[in-house]
């Protein structure tokens, strides 16, 4: 009877060590399909005044470009920009420092989503961890801009898994809401209408979410064309250090009168 417990420890033994290895064997192959690409500009939060003031230039520049009503009301700093929960991120170009690219990314833990206060979310997203992107706003270069955007995207989803949010959500305009549609997100509305939005002047949008944790999973089994942007390249010129010791306070940025400085 002992050297049946024996031989069935000894098995078992045996087989852990062989998912070990395989899960070993796994992660190499991770570590050596993964490669290193510079971007020709950096992605990071914003954490001062000054980057805060490059972003809404690059914010206002965009919205004026396609909804001039909207913008006017763009070409200074928004409360949701300094909120607890809320982040923006900030493209700068390496050549001159010059803005680029911004998004603000607000969660719902501290307060409701600036979209619910035009549309009740279905009941599979209440009670779980969301992320909002806002006020996108891209250089206008159809090369540049396309790379910037999919790097801020990235960090988007980069800033999500570090935050442990469920859901990115989002809100597009039409054709906007095909890129999204294209990233495999999914109405959050019953039957995707568009829905006036009073964070954006009013302007119906459609609601859209995706679950952070199948992005990987569902992108690799569609074959996804940024599948190895996301996953198989290293950006080191996408910037979120610190946010994990931050996203539990909600501060990242503090303004220079707050430091002291005037």
């Amino acid at each position: 009877m002992k050297l049946n417990t024996q031989t069935e420890t000894t098995q078992h033994v045996s087989v852990m060590a062989t998912g070990e290895a395989n899960q070993a064997d796994a992660d190499m192959q991770i570590q050596r399909t993964m490669t290193e690409e510079r971007l020709p500009f950096t992605v990071k939060i914003v954490r001062n005044e000054v980057d805060l003031d490059k972003a809404v230039s690059i914010r206002h520049m965009a919205y004026e470009r396609h909804i001039p009503e909207l913008a006017a009301k763009l070409d200074r700093p928004e409360a949701y920009d300094n909120e607890p929960g809320s982040v923006v991120l900030l493209a700068e170009s390496k050549l001159d420092g010059s803005p680029l690219g911004t998004m603000r990314i607000q969660t719902n833990r501290f307060r409701k989503l600036a979209l619910e206060e035009s549309v009740e979310l279905p009941s599979w997203l209440q009670g779980k961890s969301q992320a909002e992107a806002t006020r996108l706003g891209i250089f206008n270069s159809r090369v540049m801009g396309r790379l910037v955007k999919t790097a801020i995207f990235k960090a988007y989803y980069q800033y999500c898994l570090l935050d442990e949010i469920e859901w990115m959500v989002i809100t597009a305009r039409s054709p906007l809401d095909r890129q999204y549609a294209a990233l495999l997100f999914v109405d959050a509305i019953p039957g995707g209408g568009y829905i006036p939005m009073s964070h954006v002047g009013g302007i119906p949008h459609r609601v859209m979410a995706l679950k952070v944790g199948l992005v990987e999973q569902n992108w690799r089994k569609a074959g996804h064309p940024l599948y190895n942007f996301f996953f198989h390249t290293s950006h080191s010129d996408i910037d979120l250090c610190g946010i994990a010791g931050q996203v539990a306070t909600g501060s990242h940025f503090r303004s220079t009168t707050s430091l002291g400085i005037s």
